[in-house]
């Protein structure tokens, strides 16, 4: 079952898939996560110079319905099996109470599952694509087995993120291995986007920290 979730997920759109046992799941009847991420434009995310662009805001909302879509059908393909599935969209809030958090943090199945790891930007970097992709995630009670051990941070002395954040949220420290909770303020980076970049998509995006990550080798 395992083998086919990935081939679908692969054949729907995704370009990386991992599977992990949680240390903690936000739903304790759902111990097991199916990590999928899609890589962003190379052409895009030259567009991003200082600041976003229409062309990003765009291709980052497209990016979000193609994840939202492959984790749905995931789920389809869990229940049809017999299991439970939760879907988590590409990008959450719980809310004006707590509107800096989802019901689950991507890049912490994204590490269990051997992926990549969380960098000082507080962003996933894939070993293969570094910070120019977007995550989902889907929770499962259908037991699944990680087919890659969990890597160490690659980021080193590297604090290109911290000295381009245009909002001075990135602190330019390691995190912890799964959340970048430690070295990242969300809030900062949100009012600072809201402030100065309401002609692009509202201020809800801003990319910068992604377009100087070197893991990303753009072509």
């Amino acid at each position: 079952m395992q083998k086919k979730l990935k081939t679908l997920a692969q054949e729907w759109g995704a370009d990386i898939v991992g599977f992990c046992k949680l240390e903690t799941s936000p739903l304790p009847a759902l111990p097991y996560a199916l990590s999928i991420g899609v890589k962003l434009s190379d052409a895009v995310l030259k567009t991003i110079q200082n600041a976003p662009s229409f062309a990003y805001f765009q291709h980052y909302r497209t990016a979000n319905t193609l994840l939202d879509s492959i984790a749905f059908r995931l789920g389809r393909e869990i229940e049809k099996a017999g299991f439970s599935a939760f879907p988590i969209a590409a990008s959450q809030s719980l809310g004006k109470h707590n509107p800096y958090n989802g019901v689950f943090p991507h890049k912490t199945a994204a590490v269990l599952s051997g992926l990549g790891f969380v960098g000082k930007s507080g962003l996933f970097l894939s070993t293969e694509y570094g910070s120019k992709l977007r995550l989902a995630t889907v929770l499962t009670d259908m037991p699944v087995q990680a087919e890659l051990p969990v890597i160490e941070n690659g980021c080193g002395a590297c604090e290109l993120c911290k000295k381009a954040c245009p909002a001075g949220a990135i602190f330019g420290e390691l995190p912890s291995k799964t959340d970048g909770e430690r070295n990242f303020d969300a809030e900062k980076c949100s009012k600072y986007m809201k402030e100065h970049f309401q002609d692009v998509g509202r201020g809800s995006v801003c990319g910068v920290c992604i377009k100087v990550c070197p893991k990303n080798k753009l072509s």
